[in-house]
């Protein structure tokens, strides 16, 4: 686990989320939250009383003031038996973060504590359909009435998490159709708000959390709803995708090293052609560069958490650490397929489940074509 790479206190806290899964949620648990479709409220509620959602809140406003390295490192545990089921407390606390530094006094009272108790989620509504990697080609808009309420009219997509009970969805929408970063800006809408219309979709992947779609029709939110300043949403989303880029290609390496690990494992128990196929040198070159991978994907990780952790510029090493982070993923989870056979294809193996989440990594939170695009960015190749 790189662990040369992280001092004690940093080891000892990734060692506890990881038996924290083991013992506490378990395998069994994620993979039954998947098989159903159900959202994981038992678990949520156990993540929350560990204290642990508001980990990167400042103690000031209730939290453990952690940084974002202690928070990946969190992030990589909560991944191993599956990025879904690390989505379902990584989105929530992306917006939380965003409340804590943009919020109004009232709107920090009224929604960081309840989510530090676990008393409340948040998701993020960025996409629409016409607006994925685009995401400044936001149509969804909302214009102030005499009173100052907002009517918002339009649709967004893929808003994982958006369905569960207690949410607050922070929605990127249009303010302003003449300016295409400067007029967006983000509203904090309660899911159960009158006129929302929200549908959980029966995607591939994200079967636990769930992913959505969201309609509205002149829903009408409070004035007070606003997050920040009008015309500020960009510059709150481009900072949300940097903190959930560096946290997903964390748990993305949590489950990837799961992949590896299972496959390692089933290689030792199966016996084929007289012998534990773990004795073919095939198998063995295949799970010692998966290993390699994976070790390389965590060092990215960790080299992005610390500079974030620094409050250093790090698009370019966020970018690096969730493409390469998303793609081991994908060739681990696919290698693992090969490896465990037939048996991969059942829900208890858990790899066919690896697997459709990695297709998912590869697009969620910007895909591995708009990170490339970042990082040829920032050695100035031409766009």
């Amino acid at each position: 686990m790189c662990a040369n790479f992280l001092n004690e206190s940093q080891s000892e806290w990734l060692k506890t989320v990881n038996d924290f899964m083991d013992n506490e949620i378990t395998v069994e648990y994620v993979r039954n939250c998947d098989f159903e479709r159900q959202y994981p409220y038992e678990a949520y509620a156990k993540i929350a009383k560990q204290g642990w959602l508001g980990i990167l809140i400042p103690e000031s406003e209730g939290g453990s003031g952690g940084d974002i390295f202690d928070y990946s490192l969190m992030a990589e545990g909560l991944g191993k038996f599956g990025f879904d089921f690390a989505c379902s407390v990584l989105v929530p606390t992306f917006t939380a973060m965003n409340i804590t530094k943009y919020g109004t006094a009232e709107q920090k009272a009224r929604y960081v504590k309840p989510f530090i108790d676990g008393e409340i989620r948040f998701s993020v509504s960025i996409s629409e359909p016409d607006a994925g990697s685009d995401a400044a080609n936001t149509k969804t808009h909302a214009r102030q009435d005499e009173n100052g309420d907002w009517i918002v009219s339009g649709s967004k997509l893929w808003c994982s998490g958006a369905a569960a009970k207690d949410t607050v969805i922070a929605m990127l929408v249009r303010t302003d159709k003449n300016d295409k970063h400067n007029g967006l800006s983000v509203l904090l809408i309660p899911n159960d708000t009158p006129g929302l219309d929200i549908r959980k979709l029966p995607t591939l992947s994200r079967h636990a959390t769930g992913t959505t779609e969201i309609f509205l029709d002149g829903v009408r939110v409070p004035a007070d709803a606003l997050l920040g300043e009008v015309g500020q949403g960009w510059k709150i989303i481009t900072e949300h995708l940097e903190l959930e880029r560096c946290a997903v290609a964390a748990a993305y390496t949590g489950n990837a090293q799961e992949a590896v690990s299972n496959a390692n494992r089933y290689a030792h128990q199966r016996t084929q052609f007289g012998k534990p196929i773990r004795d073919f040198q095939v198998l063995k070159h295949m799970l010692a560069e998966n290993q390699t991978r994976v070790d390389a994907a965590r060092l990215l990780c960790y080299r992005a958490a610390q500079m974030k952790a620094d409050n250093l510029p790090a698009a370019r090493e966020t970018s690096m650490a969730k493409l390469y982070g998303s793609e081991t993923l994908k060739q681990c989870a696919l290698d693992g397929m090969q490896i465990l056979g037939g048996y991969a294809n059942l829900p208890e193996g858990d790899m066919e489940r690896y697997l459709r989440e990695s297709i998912q990594s590869t697009i969620g939170g910007g895909t591995s074509q708009i990170q490339r695009t970042i990082i040829a960015k920032s050695m100035r190749l031409p766009a």
